[in-house]
């Protein structure tokens, strides 16, 4: 990175954090979350009481640091040996940021390294069979190179969690970055700030930027507004980019999260037009959905030099475990059981799917730990008809819907 962006995270560490908030909360999010890191990316069979070594890659305040750690060391149980997180970034102050934040939940999992990822070659830092990079590589003058070093240091068998932003989520952004530097930008970053909240309160209301509904960034801190507006050097991605990128690292796209929203059937309901999508690829229809959209401002995405049908768990018979990522099974069953729907609202566009009727019933048995064959068990004692098949399709049907969302995971035991 240039030394302008170096000193754009010394002056705002972004994003803003307050290590106090420790005590509250425990931030979590994706990519890097450790049941999506089993079960996108091997197979969710992973035991991670065993030595396990992940890398994030620009740490900046230390939000997928601290989540990984905290998991691998809850994994790991009282007494037992968790795995080791690497954080790597240029920013003293970031880091320091970070460490507060790892001291108050007391870890001791986390080794802190300040460096470049261009460099990690030269660190000697050794392999790692999970690396997250997250809002770096659209920061590089060379994105290639550093997924290149990257790709050097994961494992054979490993995999990543990559974010970059989205070219048409961010509409209006390019345009008036370039504003803002005919504005300000020869003058000191703390001006600039001035100068960019003077300018969003005089925005005409035909201006992309102020018509864009999921650019809220600006509205945070001042270390936001500079992430979004002021960056130095910042690019975007369209899925075809995406997918160039990976070809060039010989890395393969295992999936974006959420996946519902990379596929066209979430937007289109003309069953003429979806049969003309037919033929796509996973690509093609992935980029014809982000179109369709419009409002994808960052890609979330799993890689491995592994395809998907080596590290994509599935729901395949009755030894799977259902997981469900963060929401809690009972409570989500009250919420359906009305009307059947899940609805949501995805960056400005409200959206509603369909649930299987066996839905409500199945879902307060996810727990994380009961067998799909376990809950078909106890719900046939229930109603004989619920044999093996029948209960299989409703819950592929609901499968199809969690899951897509990036809700409901699937594990198997050790």
């Amino acid at each position: 990175m240039t030394d302008s962006v170096r000193d754009q995270y010394e002056a705002y560490p972004y994003p803003s954090r307050d290590p106090a908030d420790e005590a509250k909360r425990l931030i979590v999010g994706s990519p890097s979350n450790l049941r999506e890191v089993n079960h996108y990316l091997f197979g969710g069979r992973r035991d991670f009481t065993r030595p396990f070594r992940a890398l994030v890659a620009g740490g900046g305040t230390g939000d997928a640091t601290i989540m990984l750690a905290q998991q691998l060391a809850d994994a790991a149980g009282p007494g037992g040996t968790a795995g080791e997180v690497v954080y790597l970034d240029l920013s003293a102050a970031s880091r320091k940021i970070a460490e507060a934040r790892a001291a108050a939940r007391k870890l001791t999992n986390i080794r802190f390294v300040t460096g470049s990822l261009l460099d990690l070659a030269g660190l000697d830092l050794g392999s790692f069979d999970y690396i997250d990079c997250c809002g770096v590589l659209h920061h590089l003058a060379e994105p290639e190179a550093g997924l290149a070093a990257l790709t050097g240091a994961l494992a054979p068998d490993g995999g990543m969690g990559i974010m970059v932003y989205g070219t048409y989520g961010r509409s209006g952004v390019y345009a008036l970055q370039e504003v803002l530097r005919k504005l300000a930008g020869d003058r000191p970053l703390g001006e600039q700030v001035s100068h960019a909240r003077r300018l969003l309160n005089n925005l005409p209301a035909t201006n992309l930027f102020a018509r864009n509904p999921v650019l809220r960034d600006h509205s945070g801190s001042d270390a936001e507004l500079v992430d979004l507006l002021l960056h130095s050097q910042d690019r975007s991605y369209k899925v075809e980019e995406i997918a160039e990128l990976l070809r060039g690292a010989g890395l393969n796209l295992i999936s974006f999260i959420e996946p519902l929203r990379y596929d066209p059937a979430t937007y289109l309901k003309d069953p003429v037009l979806l049969r003309q999508l037919a033929g796509l690829s996973p690509e093609g229809r992935a980029a014809v959905a982000e179109k369709l959209a419009g409002n994808l401002k960052t890609h979330v995405f799993y890689v491995s030099r592994r395809p998907a049908a080596d590290t994509l768990a599935w729901p395949d018979g009755p030894e799977a475990i259902p997981v469900l990522r963060v929401l809690d099974g009972a409570q989500l069953a009250k919420a359906v059981q009305r009307d059947l729907m899940l609805k949501g609202e995805f960056d400005g566009l409200a959206l509603k799917f369909p649930l299987p009727r066996l839905a409500t019933a199945v879902l307060p048995w996810i727990d994380g730990n009961t067998t799909l064959g376990e809950i078909q068990k106890a719900l046939e004692q229930l109603d004989p008809r619920q044999d093996w098949d029948h209960f299989k399709a409703q819950f592929d049907q609901l499968y199809q819907v969690l899951g897509g969302l990036n809700h409901l995971l699937i594990r198997y035991a050790p």
